[in-house]
């Protein structure tokens, strides 16, 4: 009996060791997991917090983009203004110029003789210039390489058939097409010339022959030059 109860004992104090083991590890063990799973969050929240920052970031990085992007569109338009503001301000001092030389051969208009002249002629309704047409209009701007002070004035003319409007425009077209050849061909400054169109005013012949009428087609080329005026001007002196 004594056997029996020592075995006993022993299976007692097995089973209360046992438990005790258990209660002991269970008390340990569940702070730890506890810990854990406080980390856990922590690092949930940490990942969720950068995930964020990141788009954050992301569009910080687009804004920047786009201002910088605006930025070089301004700088851009703000130097396409310099460089018309300068082009205007180029144009502003050459007109300045050109006007001050008008209104110098305004003043003197009485010192400019005519030194040179052509009549240039022209088929019926045309404007077109012909070889012989731009012939005596190369010796008459061969003329003006030595001139200082001059202008040239071209002075366009039609005949007496057709409507008188369409031959005021007819007697223009006749005028700007000396002036073109003069000016793109023969190199004449085309601030020195002046032109007009006159329409049917100013016919060279009234009658009613067709002799008459071509005469009346015409440009009238002049130049006037004030140069003698000023020779004169400095021999007098």
């Amino acid at each position: 009996m004594t056997q029996k109860f020592l075995i006993a004992m022993v299976g007692a104090s097995a089973l209360v060791s046992g438990c005790a083991t258990k209660g002991y590890v269970r008390q340990n063990v569940t702070p730890v997991q506890e810990k854990l799973n406080q980390v856990s969050d922590q690092v949930n929240k940490v990942g969720t917090d950068l995930q964020k920052t990141q788009q954050d970031v992301s569009k910080n990085t687009q804004a920047i983009s786009a201002t910088d992007e605006k930025a070089t569109a301004a700088d851009r338009r703000a130097g396409d203004a310099m460089n018309r503001a300068n082009q205007a301000n180029d144009q502003g001092q050459k007109d300045d110029q050109e006007i001050a030389q008008l209104r110098g051969v305004i003043a003197n208009l009485d010192d400019y003789k005519v030194s040179n002249q052509a009549t240039v002629l022209f088929k019926f309704n045309s404007a077109d210039l012909s070889k012989e047409d731009k012939e005596q209009l190369d010796q008459l701007a061969s003329n003006t390489g030595s001139l200082k002070r001059y202008f040239v004035a071209v002075e366009g003319y039609t005949d007496t058939i057709g409507d008188a409007n369409y031959n005021l425009q007819l007697s223009r077209r006749r005028a700007d097409a000396v002036v073109v050849y003069l000016s793109a061909e023969k190199k004449v400054p085309f601030y020195q010339i002046r032109t007009i169109g006159l329409g049917e005013n100013n016919l060279v012949d009234p009658g009613k022959t067709r002799e008459a009428r071509a005469k009346n087609r015409r440009v009238e080329v002049k130049i006037f030059s004030a140069d003698n005026a000023v020779a004169s001007a400095g021999t007098a002196r």
